[in-house]
Parts: C-alpha cells; sequence; structure tokens
C-alpha cells in the first residue's frame, strides 16, 4: 500500500510534468492525500485528468460568482483553487453553484478546505452525490465508490450555520448534572488544604 507521501509527492511531480505550475502542484499533492485519507478515489481520477488535458481544453475559472454556467468544462484544480482562494468573500452567499466542473472529485478537498479556512460545515451536492464536510476533520458521504467520475452536470454549495445539535433545555440538564463534580472536587481541595502542614518534618 503506498504511504500518503508517497501520493503527495508523485502526484505533484506528475502534475508539474502536466502543465501545472509547482504552486498548483502542491496544491494537488496535498489534495491528493485528503483524498486518499478520506477514501475517495483520488489518485485514479487525477491520472486520468492528467491524461485528458492532454488532448482536451477546460475552462479556467478565475473570478467565482454565486451562479457558475459555461458550455465548456472547468478545470477542476483552477476552479478548486480560486474557490479555496476567494472563500472568505462567499461567506454572505451561503449558496454557489456550478455547471459543468470536469472530473469533480478533485474539486472535493478544496471545500473540505475552505470548511476549514472559514469555520463552518459546507454541504456538497454533486448530481446526485452529497456530502457534508467538517472543517477539514471529515466528510460525510455515502459515495465512496472507487470510480472515475469525469463530469459534474450540477454543483451546488451550501455553507451551513454554526448551530447547537441540541437544545437549551437539554443542555442545562446536562450542566446541571455536571455541577454534581464541582462539590466533590471542593471537598477533595478542602480536604488536601486542611491536611497540608500537619506533619511535623522539624
Amino acid at each position: 500500500m503506498k504511504s500518503l507521501s508517497e501520493i503527495d509527492t508523485t502526484s505533484k511531480n506528475a502534475s508539474k510534468a502536466s502543465g501545472f505550475s509547482w504552486g498548483i502542484s502542491e496544491e494537488i499533492g496535498k489534495n491528493m492525500r485528503l483524498l486518499e485519507m478520506f477514501g475517495f478515489s483520488g489518485v485514479k481520477n487525477l491520472n486520468k485528468y492528467l491524461k485528458t488535458i492532454k488532448e482536451k481544453k477546460f475552462l479556467n475559472i478565475s473570478l467565482i460568482t454565486k451562479n457558475n454556467t459555461s458550455k465548456i468544462s472547468y478545470c477542476p484544480i483552477i476552479a478548486g483553487t480560486n474557490f479555496l482562494d476567494q472563500i472568505k468573500t462567499f461567506e454572505e452567499l451561503e449558496e454557489i453553484y456550478f455547471e459543468n466542473i470536469a472530473f469533480p472529485v478533485l474539486f472535493i478537498p478544496f471545500v473540505s478546505r475552505a470548511s476549514e479556512i472559514i469555520g463552518r460545515r459546507i454541504f456538497l451536492k454533486i448530481d446526485d452525490k452529497e456530502m457534508l464536510f467538517n472543517y477539514n476533520s471529515s466528510i460525510y458521504s455515502k459515495y465512496f465508490n472507487n470510480e472515475i467520475l469525469e463530469n459534474g452536470s450540477r454543483i451546488e454549495l451550501k455553507l451551513l450555520e454554526n448551530k447547537d445539535s441540541f437544545n437549551e433545555i437539554e443542555w442545562e440538564e446536562l450542566y446541571k448534572l455536571s455541577e454534581e463534580t464541582f462539590v466533590e472536587e471542593s471537598e477533595k481541595l478542602k480536604q488536601k488544604a486542611a491536611g497540608a502542614g500537619l506533619t511535623d518534618n522539624d
């Protein structure tokens, strides 16, 4: 089994050899490490994508807006890089849409990393495949097929509000129960304090 370090380095070098700058190639290496760690077919999709760009042109998008559409498929690497760079400006939009991203699996790690940057969970839907990103720490999804996904015709992103999964009553009940330990700890401290100095070492 290949290590994550090997996957990172080889993906970076292969991307550079395919025409990407060193800076972008390093981002790709990090992303392949993330995809494989989270159980997505990163290497498989990158390998096919790098073969495809030798024969087919994809559109590089620089300025990302709420609705992004093109008849020519967007490059997932450039779209992802600029999405990540501009994520702070999207927080008020809440929803962002793309139509026609090539090899959208390669776009996924940019979304995961963006979730960490803004400190909010992000919901992503690629056609019928749904994913939830949790601050670049985990991805919840039923989509873990080891397949090559050559195109995503409709990509939806929603920046979710940070909300507790419990109500105020449940919190108060739990907090009240936790207070029982406060008394116990206080008594222990008192006993230690009372016993200090009882031993005469003179």
